[in-house]
């Protein structure tokens, strides 16, 4: 069995914000991008838990993210939005936005804020989880870097284009998913690699094209959308509502602009928060309690319900902590050095 180091959260909490300051990102940063971090590695979402210090560490490094990074607020339109994130991390930009976002969505019954010039490193479920928590029905997307060949090719095109989605839930924590539109996350893929384990086929395509098990052939070549066509079609839509539709790149321009670096995503999110109460009125609390039904005919056949895994692990981390691989925890302490 691997070696792996017990820590409080307080204490992944507490890594996170020393690694970031010495990589010299702003106090201001420094808050938001920990918490991503650190509620990661609460839901044992391995991929977005402390390993994602390493590619903050790469990107910070490369030169590639703006340290102190100054959010600036454009009130669009009486339910839009937008942050100019002046090239620093999504999490600072998502923070200035949401009340905003919120309070437009009361006003209007649904509303959309968009986030650009933006560095992305990280799952969308936060943003919607914690607008559900509010009480809206939320959806966020953004595109990446081109790593994902589209249905049928074999060159990059789209990035791993996350799709999430959130709904309140009376008296428990909301309805959430959150997934990329390829096979899977890349950073699965970079765990695998760094593990010297294979991939499953279906996952990626290496240079030449060919199906491939091997983890850095797949990162080298591109990766493959899910669900064929169905999953290339939802990729496309995230590129356009996310990219051209809020007046920022394309995947295929964010990897442009990286030249060659390998650093995080630079572009757009587009999340949109929706008001049940706005549409429903005072009928709202009957309506979302009748939507319960769908919930219980899921579990009550043994079906997995989206969310509730990562609500397990989160009851099991407040507990105990969590255990992370050493040989991460040691390359992550190498920045403290």
């Amino acid at each position: 069995m691997e070696d792996t180091v017990a820590l409080s959260l307080d204490e992944v909490r507490a890594l996170a914000h020393r690694v970031l300051a010495q990589l010299g990102l702003s106090e201001r940063q420094i808050g938001p991008v920990a918490e991503t971090i650190v509620a990661g590695e609460r839901d044992e979402c391995g991929a977005h838990g402390i390993y994602r210090l390493l590619s903050c560490a790469h990107t910070i490094k490369a030169g590639k993210v703006v340290l102190d990074a100054e959010a600036v607020v454009h009130d669009m339109a009486p339910a839009l939005v937008r942050v100019d994130g002046g090239g620093g991390y999504a999490q600072l930009a998502f923070d200035l936005g949401r009340p905003i976002l919120a309070e437009k969505a009361r006003n209007c019954g649904i509303a959309a804020l968009g986030l650009n010039n933006c560095v992305h490193f990280a799952a969308l479920w936060p943003e919607v989880e914690a607008l559900a928590e509010e009480g809206f029905v939320a959806l966020a997307f953004t595109p990446s870097h081109a790593w994902v060949a589209p249905a049928g090719g074999t060159r990059p095109l789209f990035g791993t284009n996350p799709i999430a989605f959130a709904w309140p839930r009376p008296n428990t924590s909301p309805f959430v998913f959150d997934f990329a539109t390829s096979a899977v996350a890349r950073g699965e893929i970079e765990l695998h690699r760094r593990a010297d384990k294979p991939i499953p086929l279906g996952w990626g395509l290496d240079p030449e094209g060919n199906p491939t098990t091997d983890a850095a052939a797949a990162l080298a070549g591109s990766m493959l959308t899910f669900g064929g066509h169905k999953g290339s079609a939802l990729s496309a839509m995230v590129e356009l509502i996310a990219g051209p539709l809020i007046g920022d790149m394309t995947s295929v321009e964010s990897i442009a602009a990286d030249e060659g670096a390998n650093a995080s995503p630079l572009g757009g999110e587009l999340i949109i928060a929706i008001d049940p109460k706005s549409f429903l009125g005072a009928a709202a609390a009957e309506h979302l309690t009748r939507a319960e039904q769908i919930f219980e005919g899921i579990t009550g056949q043994g079906a997995r319900l989206p969310s509730l895994r990562r609500y397990e692990a989160r009851a099991r981390s407040l507990a105990n902590g969590v255990r992370v691989s050493k040989k991460l925890y040691d390359d992550i302490r190498a920045y403290l050095d």
